[in-house]
């Protein structure tokens, strides 16, 4: 092929990638979310299972907290600018601690609340192998979930309930940049967590970022090419004190940075995802239970 042909082809190339961007999957976040659209009329589905796993406990009562729970998130797109999206967990939560001498267990497990929440593209531009967008996103949560459930010592405590009771509300705005060989998603959120049950949970903030990296591309035979991707993200979380009946309890919550690897597998229509957690920094209140680590594992289609 003569040089100009070459140079031709490659950028009918970027330009058919830059295309295509917002009709098939790409790399995205694993911890958050991202600006890029999903294409008009297509839905987006993620099945994610996430372990959280907090046992370092300052306070005599020597607790252990393991949650498993498995996310159903569905996405549509109503035009190329707006996307709604819906949330529904499966929680199953376990709590060991020592009590009156005693080791105890309470446990539960359930469909959590369900969220619902939309995303709207406010900038767009797109170059020659390469996008840029920015997307707030605003939502709420809805006490769909059970959250009075109770066990032989009782009703349980709210660490281990599925639910919170309270209506709940959260909104940001996250920045995507990408192109050809890798990606980098920032953003920025609050959540407004409400009273039920006496019980308050803090408000949330976070500042999130995430980088994408190409390191691998399949042959491709007539259609698009699969992708392997690194992924590095960094979550910092400042959760405000919980309320108890009007009163901050000072042994809740406070500061955590998360360092979090992970790697994705990216096809023309699914993409399979797993990442870890790592606190590098934890500034709690009181004797708050530490994070040990939290296990992401995911798996999304577009269809």
């Amino acid at each position: 092929m003569k040089p100009k042909n070459n140079i031709r082809f490659c950028l009918s190339g970027l330009t058919l990638s830059a295309l295509l961007w917002p009709i098939f999957l790409s790399a995205a976040p694993i911890t958050f979310n991202t600006a890029l659209p999903v294409a008009k009329g297509e839905f987006l589905f993620r099945e994610q299972l996430i372990v959280n796993q907090s046992g370092a406990d300052p306070s005599a009562a020597n607790r252990d907290r393991t949650e498993t729970a498995t996310v159903t998130a569905l996405g549509y797109g109503i035009n190329r600018r707006w996307t709604v999206f819906a949330i529904l967990p499966y929680r199953d939560i376990d709590l060991n601690l020592e009590s009156g001498g005693l080791r105890v267990n309470r446990n539960n497990n359930g469909l959590g609340d369900l969220s619902m929440f939309t995303r709207y593209t406010a900038y767009q531009k797109d170059q020659l192998g390469q996008t840029f967008r920015i997307a707030p996103f605003a939502g709420f949560k809805s006490p769909t979930g059970q959250d009075n459930a109770r066990d032989n010592l009782g009703t349980l405590p709210p660490p281990v309930q599925v639910a919170t009771g309270s209506w709940d509300v959260f909104g940001g705005v996250v920045l995507t940049w990408q192109t050809l060989q890798y990606q980098t998603d920032v953003q920025i959120s609050y959540r407004i967590n409400n009273a039920a049950n006496g019980f308050q949970s803090g408000n949330i903030a976070r500042l999130d970022g995430s980088y994408q990296y190409r390191l691998w591309r399949s042959k491709a035979s007539g259609g698009l090419p699969d992708y392997l991707y690194a992924v590095m993200e960094v979550n910092l979380i400042n959760q405000a004190r919980n309320r108890i009946n009007g009163n901050d309890d000072p042994n809740s919550n406070g500061t955590r940075l998360f360092l979090s690897p992970g790697i994705q597998y990216v096809t023309k229509r699914w993409m399979a995802e797993t990442a870890i957690q790592i606190p590098v920094k934890q500034n709690l209140n009181g004797t708050a239970l530490e994070n040990d680590y939290i296990l992401r594992a995911s798996i999304r289609f577009n269809f």
